[in-house]
C-alpha cells in the first residue's frame, strides 16, 4: 500500500485528504501539522462586527480525520530530504512514497514598525479578536487599512480580506451610529490596487470607498508605521489603528532544504503541481509558484483546485502512468461587506463583476457552511 504524506492542515491539505478516499486510491495517508485544528480564515473578516467570534471559526479536525484513516502526526516540518521521501520534523523523521506539500506561506514583516503598531488581522483569530476589541474601546479616530506585495513575486499578495474588513468596519460603525465620530482611510502602494480582480473590480472598489467617505491614499509605498501615523514615499497619514497585510513568502523552513525556489521564496512547481525535478514530490496552495496568468491568486479555492489536480497525478502514478492533470486556474472572491457582497470572478476565458448584493453575503455564509460541514461531521 502506498503512503501518501501530507504537509499541513490548512485548505489545500485537508481537500487532498478528501479527494484521496473520493478517488478511492488505497493508500494510507499522514498528515504532518503542529495542530489537528483548522482555522477557516475567510471568516475572519466577520469579527470586529461579532458576527463570528473564534470559537465558530476554530474546527477540531480529530473526527475528519478518524472518519478518513488518517494518521495525524503532531510536529512542525524542518526539513524534507532524500528527494521527498523523508520528513524532518521537531518530533522525528518520517518516510513517505509520495508527498504533497502544504504548509501555507509566512507573511514578510520588514516594514519598520509593522509588529508594534499595527495589526495583522488575517494571522488567527486571536488577531481578529484584537481588531473587535480596539473598535469597541475607542471612541472616535482614524483607522487605517492596506496591504503590501511581495516584490520578487507580484503575484503573492492577499489584499481581497482587507477591502472586506476595510468595507466591514465601515457598515459595523454605521450601525452602532458611530461612523462621524471615525476617519477611514484606505492605503496601498500601487496606483491600482487589487488589479488581479481586473479592471472593473478596482473602478468598482475605488467607487464603493468614495460612496462610504474613505479616505484613498495610493501610488507610494509605505516606509514605515509609527504609533500615530503610517510614512508613505509621499506624506504622512495620521491613523489611531492600523491593520496591514504584508505581501507573502514561503515558510521558513524551506531555507534548511534543497527544494527549488522561485525569486519569491517559494517552492517551484509545474502546472501538474509537481515540485520541478523532484520525482513524486507536489506542492500545493500558499508554500507553491506556479506557471499561470497574472491574477492567478493567493487564495483557499485556488488550494483547493490545486490539491485535487496534485491528488489526481498521483493517482495516475501509482498505476504507472504518467501524471496528465494541469490545475485549474480559477479566481472566485465575494468581497463582503457584512450585509451584502461583490462578486468577482475571472478564469481563463471570462472575468466578471457584479456590485454589492444582499444575496451575496448570504452566499458566502452558506458556503462556509457547506465547506466546514465536512469537518464539523
Amino acid at each position: 500500500m502506498p503512503h501518501i504524506m501530507i504537509l499541513g492542515a490548512g485548505f489545500g491539505a485537508l481537500t487532498a485528504v478528501r479527494r484521496i478516499r473520493k478517488l478511492g486510491i488505497d493508500a494510507k495517508i499522514t498528515v504532518v501539522s503542529p495542530t489537528d485544528h483548522l482555522t477557516y480564515l475567510p471568516s475572519l473578516i466577520w469579527m470586529p462586527s461579532g458576527l463570528r467570534r473564534g470559537s465558530d471559526i476554530d474546527i477540531d479536525l480529530g473526527g475528519f480525520f478518524a472518519r478518513e484513516g488518517v494518521t495525524w502526526h503532531q510536529g512542525r516540518v524542518v526539513g524534507v530530504t532524500d528527494g521527498g521521501r523523508k520528513v524532518e520534523t521537531d518530533s522525528g523523521t518520517l518516510e513517505n512514497d509520495y508527498l504533497i506539500i502544504a504548509t501555507g506561506g509566512r507573511y514578510i514583516k520588514k516594514l519598520p514598525g509593522l509588529a508594534e503598531h499595527a495589526i495583522i488581522p488575517c494571522e488567527g483569530t486571536a488577531m481578529g479578536q484584537a481588531v473587535h476589541d480596539r473598535i469597541a474601546a475607542m471612541t472616535g479616530g482614524t483607522i487605517a487599512v492596506g496591504f503590501g506585495t511581495n516584490e520578487k513575486e507580484p503575484k503573492a499578495v492577499r489584499g481581497g480580506p482587507m477591502f472586506e474588513f476595510l468595507f466591514g468596519i465601515d457598515t459595523l460603525l454605521r450601525r452602532q451610529g458611530r461612523r462621524d465620530a471615525f476617519r477611514l482611510v484606505f492605503f496601498n502602494g500601487a496606483a491600482r490596487p487589487g488589479n488581479r480582480l481586473g479592471d472593473k473590480a478596482v473602478d468598482g472598489l475605488l467607487a464603493e470607498m468614495k460612496r462610504r467617505g474613505i479616505d484613498v491614499h495610493i501610488g507610494a509605498k509605505p516606509k514605515r508605521i509609527e504609533a500615530d501615523r503610517i510614512v508613505t514615499e509621499a506624506e504622512e497619514i495620521p491613523a489611531d489603528l492600523v491593520l496591514f497585510m504584508p505581501g507573502m513568502t514561503g515558510p521558513d523552513w524551506l531555507d534548511a532544504t534543497d527544494l527549488p525556489r522561485s525569486e519569491g521564496g517559494f517552492v517551484k512547481a509545474d502546472a501538474k503541481c509537481r515540485v520541478e525535478g523532484w520525482g513524486q514530490t507536489y506542492v500545493v496552495g500558499d508554500t507553491g509558484s506556479y506557471p499561470g496568468p497574472d491574477w492567478l491568486a493567493k487564495q483557499a479555492h485556488q488550494a483547493d483546485l490545486q490539491a485535487e489536480a496534485a491528488v489526481a497525478n498521483i493517482a495516475d502514478e501509482i498505476v504507472g502512468r504518467a501524471p496528465s492533470h494541469d490545475f485549474k486556474a480559477e479566481l472566485v472572491c465575494i468581497v463582503d461587506t457584512i450585509d451584502k457582497g461583490i462578486l468577482v470572478f475571472r478564469n481563463r476565458r471570462i472575468t466578471l463583476f457584479l456590485p454589492k448584493m444582499r444575496v451575496m453575503h448570504w452566499a458566502k455564509r452558506m458556503f462556509e457552511r457547506h465547506y466546514l460541514r465536512a469537518y464539523r461531521r
